[in-house]
């Protein structure tokens, strides 16, 4: 592969595959026989597991780690997997999700390659020009966050799928209950200094019977404009964002196999005399303007499991997801005012926009047996349809969709894992207005393979193959000559996982898991061909490939270390242009923390972060090593006893850097204190 070819990227890509051969073959000579495969190890004194039982790329960033991440964003407690980039990642205004090369870009918030979803929700607009919103909530509203990479697991969620898919779940009432009857009241203050950041969360969990569940969130995080490393302002950087969260279960049936639940989440801003270019990429031209931004998302899930039938595992789920932006133009601060271009210009700042995404879905997971294969398969329908208001530069419409899926975990014998996923999905395409204002439809068959081999020792190699359609969406009409053609995209994966117990000494915990893969996005509709005015020719072909390894150690001491690292390396290719870096490859990156614990009380980490530098792409961008340390303290007894006390100071050495893809400066030296109490 051609991510071989660079210096940097060999010398990474050698040095770990000799760490991961050598301890794969000290570990294969020193097993005893007999011994059988370990499945996922819960490594309890690391910061986050890695997880080996599955050829599925994906990591999940849960409770205690969200927490102590002290993140401003949704983008900050998922920048530290292996294959996220993100754009402008320290504010939810001008910011986006960028997952091996695809999905937020500096022009808009969005490519419809990166899907998120909230509580099954699927939340976030396809496409508006200069305003990212794809990260608009609170990281104080959910209880865990995984990252699915790439396609092959995507087909449970979406169609269109290249870059990944990223799940938020929200808090559940019987988390802070923990089994007990009766109520809890949580609270936590956080504050920090590069902005003058403060942040009041407080939730009630309330639990009247076993049966019922209620729990109310509010969070307030305010924050001014915040500085670089060089002491300078960056621009659009200050927010006031309240958010909250009600959600309810209840649970009922013979041998309680049913349950109801209901989560509603809000968050608004409201933001005067800020950019319209939230990403601050077009030296103001457009001006300024008074945004209110408002994002809902309300989930309604009935699930009957019962107990006696393995074959019925049932989710029905209605969710509504509308996010909702008004703005209007500040007079006097655009260059383009008393232009020939005033008529455009105030179109488009004064545009209003609105995305309703409501859903019904039947999901139903079986599990059953066929001679020797036991089978966890996963099926589903789902109807969808998405309302897109009428904009400048950002055209109406309805956008009716169908889909089924089903996904097939197969597990023959001890050893062998093989899983075909197979999604349909149809669309129905109404436009609202002029050139769009016809009907389109279009369908799609899309699907992949996985097969996993586990050896009896703890080692595993996988490798799957992945082809998905992104259907047009709403924006692809709106041109003269409509779009309607849907892109593609094959996406080949190979890698191996290792974990271990008793690996070094007595009491550690050991996982390794490294995956190759290889992308090629063809019939390309979402890219143009750069330096040429609209309507311009697109991209005819775009290639990513790269490596991703993940790395988490712990001792019995207390002593653990975890490494994340991603090389990637993109192509496109233009109609009778050269071949040129992709314009949306993220820089290498590895990030790496070692820490210890001392029992439940004190847990002390150093982390360090660092990007290769860049030539190609957007623009060309500087490498950079940043530092964080970071401080739990929860007191066992006295009167502090289980008082969350959490410090972290961020960019220690305040290094002036701006991460490739991002927009705007990275924030300076930050401290960070957080005090959580659950009454």
């Amino acid at each position: 592969m051609t991510i071989l070819t660079a210096g940097t990227r060999a010398a990474l890509l050698g040095t770990t595959s000799l760490i991961f051969l050598g301890i794969s073959a000290h570990t294969l000579r020193a097993q005893e026989a007999g011994d059988g495969f370990l499945g996922t190890l819960v490594l309890g004194e690391s910061k986050r597991d890695v997880l080996t039982d599955t050829a599925v790329p994906v990591t999940e960033v849960d409770q205690e780690e969200i927490d102590d991440r002290q993140a401003g964003t949704v983008a900050e407690l998922i920048d530290s997997v292996p294959g996220v980039s993100l754009v402008n990642g320290s504010t939810p205004q001008g910011s986006g999700i960028n997952i091996r090369g695809f999905g937020a870009n500096g022009t808009f918030g969005t490519d419809s390659k990166v899907a998120v979803q909230v509580d099954g929700a699927s939340v976030g607009a396809e496409k508006l020009y200069r305003i990212g919103t794809q990260l608009f909530t609170d990281p104080f509203l959910y209880k865990s966050v995984s990252v699915i990479r790439g396609t092959v697991g995507s087909f449970e969620y979406g169609s269109g799928i290249v870059g990944g898919v990223v799940k938020l779940e929200t808090k559940d009432a019987s988390d802070l209950m923990q089994g007990e009857i009766g109520y809890a009241l949580g609270q936590t203050l956080e504050f920090s200094s590069n902005g003058t950041g403060i942040t009041s969360s407080s939730v009630l969990a309330w639990q009247p019977t076993q049966d019922m569940e209620f729990l109310l969130n509010y969070t307030w995080r305010d924050q001014d404009n915040q500085k670089d490393g060089g002491g300078n302002a960056i621009g659009n950087s200050a927010f006031s964002l309240p958010s909250g969260l009600i959600k309810a279960k209840y649970t009922f049936g013979e041998n309680r196999d049913q349950s109801v639940t209901l989560s509603f989440a809000k968050t608004t801003a409201s933001d005067r005399d800020v950019p319209f270019d939230s990403f601050t990429t077009t030296a103001n031209a457009f001006g300024h303007v008074d945004r209110d931004t408002d994002s809902t998302t309300a989930v309604l899930t009935y699930n009957f499991n019962p107990a006696d039938n393995d074959l019925i595992d049932l989710d029905v789920v209605l969710s509504y997801a509308d996010q909702q932006i008004d703005q209007r133009y500040v007079p006097g601060t655009s260059p383009l005012e008393n232009t020939p271009s005033a008529a455009g210009l105030l179109a488009l700042v004064n545009a209003d926009h609105r995305y309703q995404t409501t859903k019904l879905a039947f999901k139903n997971t079986s599990l059953f047996n066929t001679g020797a294969v036991s089978h966890d398969l996963r099926t589903g329908l789902e109807l969808i349809r998405r309302e897109r208001l009428d904009a400048s530069s950002a055209a109406g419409g309805v956008d009716n969709r169908l889909a089924l899926f089903a996904v097939d975990d197969m597990r023959i014998g001890d050893a062998w894992t093989v899983t075909p996923a197979l999604r349909y999905e149809s669309s129905k395409i109404t436009g609202s207005t002029a050139p769009n204002d016809g009907t389109f439809k279009s369908d799609a068959v899309m699907g992949g393979l996985s097969v996993r081999y586990a050896f009896g020792n703890g080692l595993a190699l996988f490798g799957s193959a992945a082809y998905t359609e992104g259907l047009p969406i709403i924006d692809d009409l709106d041109t003269a000559s409509a779009i309607t053609q849907s892109e593609k995209s094959r996406t080949f994966e190979i890698g191996a996982s290792f974990d271990r117990s008793d690996l070094f000494q007595s009491g550690d915990n050991f996982s390794i898991k490294g995956v190759v893969y290889q992308t090629s996005l063809y019939d390309v509709t979402s890219y143009l061909v750069p330096g040429v005015r609209p309507p311009a020719p697109a991209l005819d072909k775009i290639e990513t490939e790269g490596l991703e390894v993940e790395v988490s150690y712990a001792m019995e001491s207390g002593f653990y270390l975890d490494l994340n690292a991603n090389m990637v390396k993109g192509s496109e290719f233009g109609p009778g242009l050269p071949v040129t870096d992709w314009r949306n490859s993220p820089a290498d990156s590895v990030r790496f923390t070692l820490g210890r614990k001392f029992g439940d009380e004190l847990d002390l980490s150093w982390e360090v972060v660092a990007n290769t530098s860049i030539d190609g792409g957007r623009a060309a961008t500087s490498g950079f090593g940043v530092h964080n340390l970071r401080a739990t303290y929860i007191p066992q007894s006295g009167v502090l006893k289980d008082t969350q006390i959490r410090v972290g100071l961020e960019n220690v050495f305040d290094r002036d850097y701006t991460p490739h893809l991002s927009t705007r400066p990275a924030p300076g030296r930050n401290l960070k204190l957080t005090l959580s109490k659950l009454f």
